[in-house]
């Protein structure tokens, strides 16, 4: 049996990055894709061989499409993209501009179809899967204070990805949600917190805690891993779900 040929957006830090070392290690052959050149190549050499390192920007569509088509060609296909990229400032909503909402939905939403639209005819042709990254502030609760941008644009997410259901039905969609994570040691850990302005921090982290979003029991790595690696080796049983990854608990929906 061929090892299944894995795209992993976003992999050159936190979760994107353990998702594809980790895929990897379990046997399947993976295109990593990020910006950062030497993050990936570090990545890449920590899989093991065979391990494909692949800058792209998905704010940019010609960096999707050329990223997509080159790991088509190297991996000779595409069963699974996985998206992870995510970005989420730390800005009250009426104090969040113009650019700031622009650099989100770029990344967050727009980035996603970009890089699904290269993949589609690869996806159709293996009738794959596409698995993106969603959000328990888009999902599970109300917007966390704060973080209204992001959860905006996670709720975006999940509307693209019943628009791609409703188009592309020979394509397995799924809604990946995790909860609390730290995400990873070394290079594989998250930067989703980087820059955030420490006096807002001050401000709302105590509100996510009075209102039970933040609870401090973290999602464990490994079972992040083992539970994509079923969606990405899974059947039809997979097809077009959400999948909730708690701490130390795990529940298809």
């Amino acid at each position: 049996m061929q090892p299944l040929r894995v795209v992993v957006v976003g992999a050159s830090s936190g979760l994107g990055r353990c998702i594809g070392v980790g895929l990897g290690r379990r046997g399947a052959r993976v295109a990593l894709m990020a910006r950062r050149a030497d993050r990936l190549a570090s990545a890449a050499e920590e899989t093991g061989a065979g391990t494909l390192a692949i800058e792209c920007d998905v704010t940019d569509e010609a960096s999707c499409r050329a990223a997509i088509e080159r790991a088509a060609a190297e991996l000779g296909g595409i069963d699974a993209v996985v998206y992870t990229p995510g970005i989420g400032p730390l800005s009250m909503v009426a104090a969040t501009d113009q650019a700031t909402w622009r650099r989100v939905f770029d990344t967050n939403v727009i980035g996603a179809a970009l890089v699904t639209a290269a993949a589609i005819p690869h996806l159709e042709a293996s009738r794959g899967k596409a698995i993106f990254l969603s959000s328990v502030s888009a999902s599970t609760t109300p917007p966390w204070p704060g973080l209204g941008s992001y959860a905006v644009s996670k709720a975006a997410l999940d509307k693209l990805v019943e628009a791609w259901r409703a188009e592309h039905p020979s394509v397995n969609f799924v809604r990946f949600v995790i909860g609390e994570c730290a995400g990873g040691e070394g290079e594989g850990r998250t930067e989703f917190s980087a820059g955030w302005d420490m006096a807002v921090a001050a401000e709302v982290v105590p509100i996510w805690m009075a209102r039970g979003y933040m609870t401090g029991a973290m999602v464990d790595i490994d079972d992040v891993i083992s539970v994509m690696a079923a969606i990405v080796d899974g059947g039809p049983t997979m097809a077009n779900q959400t999948v909730y990854v708690a701490a130390r608990h795990v529940a298809p929906g």
